[in-house]
């Protein structure tokens, strides 16, 4: 069936997020993501601590591969690590350290443990922060206690899905103590957040006055720039009558000039005719 493939794949992945956790404890780790690929099983791990993870020339994720592929039958395992910079705002690293201290330092100072880890994450810059330790603390009898900073939803969507949960587990000597941190990080939308946009709709009143200032500008220049093409038209043509009127004058001076000419030389003719007629009637 090819249902009971997929819940086979579901519970094997479970199993070597479990098996990796118990096998990189104490080191940072955020979480750990399983994908298929072509070439193999990809697996991204989210750590604080790269350096810890990677080991002396990588000593650690080889050993960590030929476990995967012997112990859960894994092809060609391909390790990823990631390191993570907000670790104040993953609530698994938050859990971690608090199990950490509580095993080194004991039940005794646990309310100062869990005071200064609510100081850490809201100093990193989260909204909300809840840390609940439950056990034998500090009495012979168990107990939970909660400790709270800022805002914190509790039911909807939000508490479902944009609050960061996680839960680590502290082994004493004398008995098991459960750490929860809840987080709720400074990117969460809320609905019952108020937006005043009140330069926005400045903006949007004064952007169509821009657009219309724009639009008379063009217009006024566009205006501009055809009355000085008119201008040099004109200009053209007038300069244009202009050479031909000389051109016509000029023609006219010449022909006047070429007919007094013709007319002088006429009379030069004549006079010479008439004063060699009187000299001829003298002899």
């Amino acid at each position: 069936m090819i249902e009971n493939k997929f819940i086979r794949e579901a519970i094997r992945a479970y199993e070597v997020k479990e098996y990796i956790h118990q096998r990189l404890k104490k080191v940072g780790l955020s979480d750990v993501k399983l994908q298929k690929t072509p070439l193999g099983e990809r697996i991204l791990i989210k750590t604080s601590r790269p350096g810890l993870v990677v080991g002396r020339g990588g000593s650690n994720i080889q050993a960590l591969t030929k476990e995967l592929k012997e112990k859960f039958q894994l092809e060609n395992p391909q390790i990823e690590i990631e390191e993570v910079t907000d670790y104040y705002l993953d609530p698994a690293i938050v859990a971690e350290m608090i199990a950490n201290s509580l095993e080194r330092y004991g039940t005794k100072g646990f309310k100062g443990i869990a005071h200064k880890a609510l100081q850490d994450v809201m100093k990193a810059g989260a909204r909300g922060v809840e840390i609940t330790i439950s056990g034998l603390v500090p009495s012979q009898k168990a107990k939970t206690w909660r400790f709270r900073a800022g805002y914190m939803k509790k039911s909807g969507d939000i508490a479902m899905h944009g609050v960061r949960k996680a839960h680590r587990v502290a082994q004493l000597k004398r008995c098991v103590i459960g750490v929860g941190v809840r987080i709720l990080p400074p990117d969460v939308r809320l609905p019952d957040d108020i937006f005043i946009k009140e330069q926005q709709i400045v903006e949007e009143k004064e952007e169509p006055k821009i657009k219309e200032q724009e639009a008379v500008e063009q217009e006024k220049q566009e205006q501009v720039e055809k009355e000085k093409e008119r201008k040099e038209k004109e200009e053209q043509k007038e300069k244009k009558e202009e050479a031909k009127e000389k051109k016509t004058k000029k023609k006219t001076t010449r022909k006047k000039s070429s007919k007094s000419t013709t007319k002088k030389k006429t009379t030069r003719t004549s006079t010479k005719k008439k004063s060699s007629t009187r000299k001829r009637s003298k002899k």
